[in-house]
This record gives structure tokens, C-alpha cells and sequence, in this order.
């Protein structure tokens, strides 16, 4: 269980971490909610940056690499196991709005036409968002189809 004592060494072991690689924040929020997941506990750093750019990099790899990196060394300093989400100058909030906006446009655009839609190759996180997003729908079916990088969505009428 993650406690207030705990929120603060995330939230300095986060500044120690950003101005070790000569890229300072200009702004870090850490915010805690309580995990049903088996990983327990979820941890959310929201950080702003002048130029997020290398930091977030192409489709948001260099991001999701700096998230895995920080929760090992996190995980190991503070002895305790929890999900970690790294969002960067909202990157993530506004790729989720985004998805969320394109699963929905796509999901009318079937149900209407009646004709399949495949999408390009998305990450599993991406790819849930997606899932979720339509799960409620009645009129189309979502699927995962593919293998490794080339996994994607496919839209289907029902």
C-alpha cells in the first residue's frame, strides 16, 4: 500500500531522475489511486518539460521506455510494487482522447456502411483503449488480429 511518505519519495526520486539527465522539469505532479490490478497500487506522474520532444519520441516509444526504466528504479527504492503511468506535457491524455474520439467516429462509419474498418498497428495499451471504448456498443464488434508489431484492430458489423 502506497502512503503519503511514499508519494514523496516518487515524487523527488522523479526530480532526481529528470535533472540526472540534464532535462529538469519545469513542473512534476504525482497523484496515487488505489489499484484493483495485481500489480496493486497506481502511481501517476504527470510532468511538463519545455521541449518534451525527445523525451516522448516517435508514437510515444521513447516515453513508454523513461515509464519502464522509472518504475524498476521506483519498485526497487521504495520496496514496494505498483503500476506506474508517465505522462509527459499530457501526451497520453490527449493520444487517449484522441483513440477514444477515432474509435468512436470508425465505430458510426461501420455500423453505417456496414463494411469492416482495420486499423494500423497499435500498441496493447492503444488497442485497449480502443476495446473499452466500444465495448458498449451493440451494433459492432472490435478484435485484436495479427502478431508482434503488426497486432491491430479490426472493426466489424454485427
Amino acid at each position: 500500500m502506497i502512503d503519503q511518505n511514499d508519494i514523496k519519495k516518487i515524487k523527488n526520486s522523479a526530480e532526481e531522475f529528470f535533472q540526472l539527465m540534464t532535462l529538469p522539469p519545469k513542473r512534476i505532479e504525482v497523484e496515487h489511486e488505489k489499484g484493483e490490478s495485481p500489480e496493486g497500487d497506481i502511481v501517476v506522474i504527470s510532468a511538463t518539460f519545455e521541449e518534451p520532444q525527445i523525451l516522448i519520441g516517435e508514437k510515444g516509444q521513447t516515453l513508454s521506455e523513461i515509464q519502464r526504466l522509472m518504475r524498476t528504479i521506483l519498485n526497487k527504492k521504495i520496496q514496494k510494487i505498483f503500476h506506474l503511468s508517465l505522462d509527459i506535457n499530457e501526451y497520453k491524455k490527449k493520444k487517449v482522447e484522441y483513440l477514444k474520439d477515432l474509435a468512436k467516429d470508425l465505430a458510426d462509419e461501420v455500423s453505417l456502411t456496414r463494411e469492416e474498418r482495420v486499423l494500423s498497428p497499435m500498441s496493447a495499451y492503444e488497442r485497449r483503449v480502443i476495446h473499452s471504448e466500444l465495448a458498449g456498443r451493440t451494433d459492432i464488434s472490435t478484435e485484436s488480429s495479427g502478431m508482434g508489431a503488426y497486432r491491430h484492430i479490426v472493426i466489424k458489423p454485427k
